[in-house]
């Protein structure tokens, strides 16, 4: 197995040990003492309540506090109870659940028993992206090991609890990494967003009770429950506790996959952890959370890797995709490549959504082709303003963003552009 020796922290650090991905390997190591207290020496409500002290909050995107929404789940057993671990990973520029489930499939399933114990889940479906072959393998070699070994089952690891992991393998849509899209694709439907509420706590996959989490986010309980809140919070920013994978991707020496607290800058991450730019080029600016984060210049890197920080410039922390983009790099020619992708991923369920990325790559692309005029730009803040917040979920704020902040920091690339009739930056990427 390659070695990642540029990845540390509690998450990954056996990551770059051959054996580590077997249970043997991972029971060499502590792996599954946590899952052990939590199913025979804690109560339910005793692990929601570690998990909501510790302010673990979720790491697949939306940041919401996972111990509370572990406590959405309905007391009582009239109908059974579900979790779903979402492995579909669909942001460009977001790659750690790759590696979380390739290296560490055991931490993972550990996670899973014990968010079963905290909201009475007796099955568990992990849905993965259809391009994610090799990980769906590692994992699957996992869940037989655990089977095999009284993990899971009828009483999983000798307590009371009987809990199953169920592998489902998507066909590829972006939109089905959004937690009610999943549940519809996860029960053979097209995969479309539903209208909330009902919400998955009360009513998810096939219709029961459902709770929804993030592979990254189960990898963290076993930690939480084997060190304590304290501990966890001696990580991270007083509101966003603990460490995270941040994956660096474009244009710098050094891309990989970072594991740091939560309020570690920006610029240390780019220039330090990655290396910073290309031989003699520059930093032009970085998108800071996977492609649907609006992106910032380089004079604002400066900023805490934490959602309360980033905030404050207008943009999010997202899956933690850091992408940077040097000064070789035509603003127009990314929002096109961004545009695209967003018109091409919208399931069309809503018209603002439907009809809005079309027009942003529409003009996108006539801006490009030389054929823009000065009132375009005004257009396309107009459509995404027309977008953000008012679709079933959140997919068209997530087009709209990435255009709100090429404008609002780049808005010269794109007035040279329809001043020059061409692009004027000759050492971009071809579109």
């Amino acid at each position: 197995m390659q070695k990642v020796p540029f990845v540390t922290g509690y998450l990954t650090e056996h990551f770059g040990d051959d054996d580590y991905a077997t249970l043997a390997g991972y029971r060499r190591r502590g792996g599954y003492e946590a899952a052990r207290k939590a199913l025979t020496e804690m109560s339910a409500e005793q692990i929601v309540e570690l998990v909501k002290n510790a302010g673990l909050q979720g790491r697949g995107g939306a940041g919401f506090v996972t111990g509370l929404k572990w406590s959405f789940m309905p007391k009582g057993n009239d109908k059974p109870k579900y979790l779903v671990c979402n492995a579909d990973e669909s942001e460009p520029g977001s790659f750690k659940d790759r590696l979380l489930l390739e290296r560490g499939p055991h931490q993972i399933i550990e996670g899973i028993l014990i968010a079963a114990k905290a909201t009475g889940a007796e099955k568990t479906f992990v849905y993965i992206r259809g391009e994610y072959a090799h990980p769906a393998d590692v994992l699957e070699r996992a869940i037989e090991e655990c089977r095999a070994a009284g993990i899971l089952g009828a009483k999983c690891l000798g307590s009371d609890l009987a809990h199953d992991v169920i592998v489902t393998r998507g066909a590829g849509a972006y939109i089905c990494g959004e937690e009610t899209g999943l549940l519809e694709s996860l029960e053979g439907k097209k995969g479309q967003p539903r209208k909330k509420p009902p919400f998955p706590a009360q009513f998810g996959a096939f219709g029961m009770p459902t709770t929804v989490n993030n592979v990254e986010t189960f990898s963290h309980a076993p930690h939480i429950v084997k060190n304590g809140a304290a501990w966890f919070r001696g990580f991270g920013t007083e509101k966003s506790p603990g460490a995270t994978v941040f994956g660096v991707s474009g244009l710098v020496q050094r891309p990989g996959l970072y594991e740091l607290p939560l309020g570690t800058r920006l610029d240390e991450i780019v220039f330090q952890h990655a290396g910073g730019p290309l031989p003699g080029r520059k930093v032009k600016g970085v998108i800071p959370g996977g492609m649907s984060m609006p992106i910032l210049p380089v004079s604002q890197l400066d900023v805490p890797m934490a959602s309360e920080f980033l905030r404050e410039r207008k943009t999010l922390l997202g899956t933690g995709g850091v992408m940077v983009l040097d000064d070789t790099v035509c603003m127009v020619r990314v929002g096109c490549v961004i545009t695209y992708f967003f018109r091409d991923e919208s399931c069309g369920q809503c018209t603002q959504c439907r009809e809005g990325t079309g027009w942003l790559n529409k003009i996108m692309q006539r801006i490009e082709r030389g054929a823009g005029s000065l009132a375009d730009l005004d257009i396309l803040l107009d459509v995404a303003g027309k977008m953000e917040g008012q679709t079933i979920c959140a997919f068209a704020d997530a087009a709209a963003w990435p255009v709100q902040g090429l404008l609002r920091h780049f808005r010269e690339d794109f007035e040279a552009h329809i001043t020059h009739g061409k692009c004027p930056f000759p050492q971009s990427f071809e579109l």
